[in-house]
């Protein structure tokens, strides 16, 4: 190749390059502390309930108001509503008329876990344990989620209203609980023959809660007896009051940085908290924008956006009603119309990254690689783009140009080779109420896994992407 058809290629060609290259001192400083706070955020956010607590807070901390808290809603406003303590929206009221849109950006803050059933304690006599039964939530492998430690976070409703609110595991003095795998020795035949999926069976996912009988000579299961005192004389709970409990196992301690270099960071449910988190702090740092800039938080979406706060609800149609009736007082249905036509929107979700041990499932010139930036992501769903958002040319070059424009690295990526698997997103319920919607996330390691990995570069670059979008005109 001669030297003007390099310069040609270099001209007209596409290819991202490591972000880590280009980066001096100072701005890896400024990575550096935008990924600490993240990992405190990420590590104090192990559920929907949490995410939206702690998303409450920085909200206030940055001058934003529940709307009840306003009479009328004007611009530079700065306002949040809060859906059933698991779906959030909040906004920052734009010069422009209402009814001209909104930017918005889309997450997700529901992870795959496990969660406790209905009547999950029970006592192994033979075994001599209490041990809690649990049903997976999201896309997992079951087998991840055995020998590791776990904790326990959720809220317990007891028969008269009153919440009771349950962390074990995170503090260094708290227990911990496990599911016990088979030991290698003896599981030749019982596991070996398995195929992957079944390796650790549902049924199986039993966790480790207590060992030590009760001393009451007349209680029949002293172990589980034993549990249940535990739980009365700690939270003031009975085990009818577990039927209407949510109860998430999921690891337990914070995330960590990864690498040598720390270039990475390791943890829990970066899948889609990342996404979430990164649109929240892009949002507060945000005063008078052009058009509306409104950032949604989903509950659901591992298991198919259903339920009253998942995207398929009708949540966001209740969040631009209440926005439009502080904003005008009165207003009609075509207004209500008008605004979502109006609206664009970034469905912000996580690519799978190259895995360098696995490169045959990804096409690899089609695949995203940690440190090179935000992933657009055209169309989701599986095979033939099944059940999946596909986004308009336009739209892909008005992003772009928005980017190029404020020198944020991107990259692009499909799901995977065509035929290998799949997965889908927010954006197609977006999209529903014809607003304009392309999937914007990072590239991530080990999705759905109890640690997933990403670059502290793509998280930095993210939540300046997602910033400059929401302020776009």
């Amino acid at each position: 190749m001669s030297e003007n058809d390099s310069d040609l290629e270099s001209e007209l060609g596409f290819s991202p390059e490591n972000i880590w290259e280009e980066i001096e001192d100072e701005k890896q400083e400024e990575i550096f502390t935008f990924a600490k706070d993240y990992i405190d955020f990420l590590s104090s956010s192990k559920t929907e309930r949490k995410s939206v607590e702690e998303s409450e807070k920085i909200l206030r901390e940055n001058s934003f108001k529940d709307i009840s808290e306003y009479d009328e809603l004007k611009a530079g406003d700065k306002v949040y509503m809060i859906n059933r303590h698991k779906s959030l929206a909040a906004a920052v009221i734009g010069e422009e008329e209402l009814t001209k849109g909104c930017n918005i950006v889309a997450s997700h803050i529901d992870a795959p876990r496990l969660d406790l059933k209905a009547r999950p304690l029970y006592e192994d006599k033979e075994a001599s344990v209490a041990l809690l039964q649990t049903h997976y939530y999201g896309g997992i492998k079951k087998y991840q989620w055995v020998n590791t430690p776990l904790a326990v976070h959720g809220r317990v409703v007891k028969e008269n209203g009153t919440p009771v609110d349950i962390t074990i595991g995170e503090d260094p003095e708290d227990p911990v609980f496990v599911i016990s795998d088979l030991l290698p020795h003896l599981s030749r035949k019982k596991q070996g023959e398995r195929k992957m999926p079944k390796v650790i069976k549902g049924e199986e996912l039993n966790i480790l809660i207590a060992g030590t009988p009760i001393d009451d000579e007349d209680v029949e299961n002293k172990v589980k007896t034993n549990v249940l005192k535990l739980l009365n004389d700690e939270y003031g709970i009975t085990e009818e009051d577990l039927t209407s409990a949510e109860l998430e196992i999921v690891p337990a301690g914070k995330c960590r940085d990864v690498g040598l270099d720390k270039s990475m960071v390791g943890g829990y449910a970066h899948d889609d908290r990342v996404c979430a988190y990164s649109s929240l702090r892009a949002l507060t740092e945000i005063d008078a924008p052009e058009k509306t800039a409104l950032v949604l938080f989903f509950d659901k979406e591992e298991i198919g956006s259903e339920g009253n706060t998942g995207a398929n609800s009708d949540f966001l149609l209740t969040v631009y009603s209440k926005l439009l009736n502080k904003y005008k007082g009165t207003y009609n249905m075509q207004e209500h119309r008008i605004m979502l036509d109006n609206s664009k929107a970034i469905s912000g979700d996580v690519s799978p990254g190259l895995n360098p041990s696995f490169k045959d499932v990804h096409d690899v010139q089609n695949a995203s690689s940690l440190g090179k930036g935000l992933v657009i992501t055209k169309f989701t769903g599986s095979g033939g783009k099944f059940s999946g958002n596909d986004a308009h040319a336009e739209y892909v070059a008005l992003i772009r140009r928005i980017f190029n424009e404020n020198d944020i690295p991107w990259q692009t990526a499909e799901l995977g080779k065509v035929d290998e698997g799949g997965g889908g997103t927010v954006a197609k319920f977006l999209a529903n109420l014809n607003i304009d919607v392309v999937d914007i996330g990072i590239p991530l390691l080990g999705m759905h896994s109890p640690f997933e990995v990403i670059s502290k570069a793509d998280l930095y670059y993210l939540c300046e992407g997602y910033r400059n979008f929401l302020k776009a005109e």
